[in-house]
C-alpha cells in the first residue's frame, strides 16, 4: 500500500525515483509524484493515475537535481486527483513531505492551522503534516520533523526535503515500513525493499518511534526524544532478478509457476524424515514450552486467514490443541480471552499487515506467547514476534497472493507436526507425514504441465457474473481462496460456502448460468460432497469439479474436471488451491483485467 522512495547523492535523483516507483506498482496505487531539489528549488511533478502518466510528463521535462523523493499512493483521504497526490508542501511551498499511513488527528490540527492562517489545497491528512512541519522550521528540519510527529496520533512513514537543506533527507516511521538503503557516497530510502535491491543490499530497518536523517556521506538514527540509537545493517537476500517477469505474460503467472520452488525452499532443512519431525529453530520454544501450550489463536487477514483455516483443521486433528481463528481486524476490539499458556500465531505476507500488527501487540500485551509466518526477512512482524518461521518463497509480486499461500499452509503443517509429535502422533506418522510433505513440490509440478486445461475452461466461464465455491472439511477454506482469486483480479462475484450450507441459503442463487465449483477429492468426506453435488445438478447448476484420478461418479455429475494427485487429507489443500489460482487467472486474462494490479487493492495493507 503506497510506496515511498528517496534519493541523495551524486547522480540525478529523477530517473532513480521513478525506477523505484515502477517496481513498487505491485503494492496498489491510484496516483503519483516526484519532488526534486534543483538549485536551491523544489520541482514537484505529480499525476492521478498510474505511473505511465506521471512519466509522460516527465518527457522532455525531467527535473534535474541529486536530491529527491517519490510517492505512489493509495487514495485515504480523499478522492485519488493530482492535487491529493504526493509530495505535498508546507506553507512556504521550501519542505516537500511523502507519507504513508493516516494521521488520526489531521482534521484538529487543521483547525489549528487554519486558524494561523494557512490555506490548504488538497483534502489530505499529509498536507497536514507537511504544513505542520514547515510550523516548527527554524533551519533545521531534523527538529522540525521530530517537533511536528509529537504532537502526531496515527501511523505514519514518512519522508521530507528541505530546499533550504540540499542534502539532507528526513524519515521517520511509526506502523508503516521504512527501509535505509545503504550505498557508497550516496543512500537512500524506500517503502519496500525492491526499490533498493537495484542500488544496494545494505539495508537498515526502522523500529516505531525511530527516525534517520540521510546525506550522501552517512546516516544516522535517532529517537524523536533526540536518543541515537545503533542500528545493524542487513543483506537484502534475493537479488533483481527476482522481482522481474522472466518471459511470463504476468507476474501473477509467474508466482503461480514458481511454487514447487518456493515450497522446497519453506521446507528445506526443516524436514526430518528419519524421525518424522521438524527442525524449526525460529519457533524459540523448547519441548516443555510446547507442551505447556493450552490453546491457540490464529489472526491474520485476507488470503492468510484462509491458510489459517487450514492450519485449525491440521492442529486440532494432529496435535489436539483447541485453536481459534481470528481475522485481526476485529481481535483486539472484542476483548478477547488470551493468557500465559496461549500461543498467538500472527500470519502476513509482507509482515507489514496493520492489522494483523495490531492484534499481535494486543495479545502480547495481555501475556501471550507469540509466533510469526511472514515472507519479508526484517518486516515490523517479524521483529514484534517471540518466535517465527519466515515462509522464503521470495518476493511475491503480483498483488493476489498465490505462492505466499501454499508457503504459509507449508509452514502450518510443520508447526502442526511439532506439536503433535510432542503429543500423540507416533513415529511412523510423522514419517508418513514428512514424507507427503516432500512430494508436494513434485505433485504441483504434475498439475502446472496441465495449465491449458485451465486455460481452456476459463474461456467457457469468462462471461459468467456470479460464481459458488464449495468444498467440505480441510477443502473449504481451499473454496473460499479460490473464490477470494476470482474477485480479487477478474471481479466476478464470488463466494466460497461449506458445501452443506449451500441449503441454507445460497442454495437459491443456483440457475443454469451459476458456475459453481468443488473442491471434491477422494478424502473422509467424499461422499457427502457428492450429494451436494447432486444437489447443485438438480438446479441445472454447471458444477466444476477438482477430483482425484479415477473418480468416476463426480467425472459423470460435473461439466467439467480437473485432476490433482492424492496427498494426506489435511495437505490437500496445497494441491487443490493450484488449479483454482489458474482458473482465476486464466478467466481474468480473457475479461482483459489488469492482473497483476487489480483495481482498488493493495499488496501490503498498512493502514486500519
Amino acid at each position: 500500500m503506497c510506496g515511498i522512495v528517496g534519493y541523495v547523492g551524486p547522480r540525478q535523483a529523477a530517473p532513480i525515483l521513478m525506477e523505484g516507483l515502477r517496481r513498487m506498482e505491485y503494492r496498489g496505487y491510484d496516483s503519483a509524484g516526484i519532488a526534486i531539489l534543483d538549485d536551491g528549488e523544489l520541482v514537484i511533478r505529480k499525476a492521478a493515475g498510474k505511473l505511465g502518466i506521471l512519466a509522460q510528463e516527465l518527457v522532455g521535462a525531467e527535473p534535474q537535481g541529486t536530491t529527491g523523493i517519490g510517492h505512489t499512493r493509495w487514495a485515504t483521504h480523499g478522492a485519488p486527483t493530482t492535487p491529493n497526490a504526493h509530495p505535498h508542501t508546507d506553507r512556504s511551498g521550501r519542505i516537500a513531505l511523502i507519507h504513508n499511513g493516516i494521521i488520526e488527528n489531521a482534521t484538529a490540527i487543521r483547525k489549528t492551522l487554519l486558524a494561523r492562517g494557512h490555506e490548504f489545497i488538497s483534502e489530505t491528512d499529509t498536507e497536514v503534516l507537511a504544513h505542520l512541519v514547515g510550523a516548527f522550521y527554524e533551519g533545521n528540519l531534523e527538529e522540525a520533523v521530530a517537533s511536528a510527529l509529537r504532537d502526531v496520533d496515527g501511523a505514519y512513514g514518512i519522508c521530507v526535503i528541505s530546499a533550504d537543506e540540499p542534502d539532507v533527507l528526513v524519515v521517520a516511521r511509526n506502523g508503516s515500513p521504512i527501509i535505509l538503503g545503504i550505498g557508497d557516497g550516496e543512500n537512500l530510502v524506500a517503502s519496500d525493499q525492491s526499490a533498493l535491491v537495484e542500488h544496494t543490499r545494505s539495508v537498515v530497518y526502522l523500529d516505531n518511534g525511530e527516525m534517520a536523517i540521510l546525506t550522501p556521506d552517512g546516516y544516522r538514527v535517532r529517537t524523536l526524544t533526540s536518543r541515537h540509537v545503533d542500528k545493524p545493517i542487513n543483506q537484502i537476500e534475493w537479488d533483481l532478478a527476482t522481482i522481474e517477469r522472466g518471459g511470463f505474460e504476468h507476474f501473477m503467472l509467474k508466482e503461480i509457476f514458481e511454487q514447487p520452488e518456493s515450497l522446497e525452499n519453506t521446507m528445506r532443512g526443516h524436514l526430518l524424515e528419519e524421525s518424522g519431525n521438524v527442525r524449526v529453530y525460529g519457533l524459540k520454544m523448547d519441548d516443555e514450552q510446547a507442551k505447556a501450550v493450552k490453546r491457540i489463536i490464529i489472526t491474520a487477514c485476507g488470503t492468510s486467514w484462509h491458510s489459517a483455516l487450514i492450519g485449525k483443521y491440521m492442529i486440532e486433528e494432529l496435535a489436539r490443541i483447541p485453536t481459534e481463528v481470528e481475522y485481526a481486524s476485529e481481535f483486539r476490539y472484542r476483548n478477547p480471552i488470551v493468557d500465559k499458556d496461549t500461543l498467538v500465531i500472527a500470519i502476513s505476507q509482507s509482515g507489514e499487515t496493520a492489522d494483523t500488527l495490531a492484534a499481535l501487540l494486543e495479545a502480547k500485551r495481555r501475556g501471550a506467547s507469540t509466533l510469526g509466518l511472514v515472507n519479508v526477512v526484517g518486516s515490523t512482524i517479524a521483529r514484534e514476534v517471540d518466535g517465527g518461521l519466515y515462509l522464503r518463497c521470495g518476493p511475491e509480486i503480483g498483488v493476489a497472493s498465490t505462492k505466499a499461500f501454499t508457503s504459509q499452509v507449508a509452514a502450518l503443517a510443520m508447526v502442526t507436526l511439532r506439536f503433535a509429535r510432542l503429543k500423540d502422533m507416533s513415529l511412523l506418522e510423522g514419517q508418513e507425514y514428512v514424507r507427503a510433505m516432500m512430494k508436494l513440490p513434485s505433485q504441483i509440478q504434475e498439475i502446472l504441465e496441465r495449465a491449458d486445461e485451465l486455460e481452456s475452461l476459463a474461456e467457457s466461464f469468462k462471461d459468467s457474473t456470479n460464481a459458488l465455491y464449495l468444498g467440505r472439511g480441510v477443502n473449504f477454506p481451499a473454496a473460499l481462496e479460490g473464490a477470494l482469486k476470482l474477485k480479487e483480479i477478474s471481479y466476478i462475484h464470488a463466494e466460497g460456502y461449506p458445501a452443506a450450507e449451500m441449503k441454507h441459503g445460497p442454495i437459491a442463487l443456483i440457475d443454469e448460468n451459476m458456475p459453481v465449483v468443488v473442491v471434491a477429492p477422494r478424502d473422509a468426506v467424499h461422499g457427502k460432497i457428492v450429494s451436494n453435488i447432486q444437489e447443485v445438478r438438480a438446479r441445472g447448476g454447471r458444477v466444476i469439479a477438482i477430483v482425484n484420478a479415477g473418480d468416476e461418479e463426480i467425472s459423470q455429475l460435473a461439466e467439467a474436471t480437473f485432476i490433482v494427485p492424492e496427498t494426506l487429507d489435511l495437505l490437500t489443500p496445497i494441491l487443490t488451491v493450484i488449479p483454482l489460482q489458474l482458473f482465476s487467472y486464466y478467466v481474468a486474462v480473457a475479461r482483459g483485467c489488469n492482473v497483476d494490479q487489480p483495481r482498488n487493492l493493495a499488496k501490503s495493507v498498512t493502514v486500519e
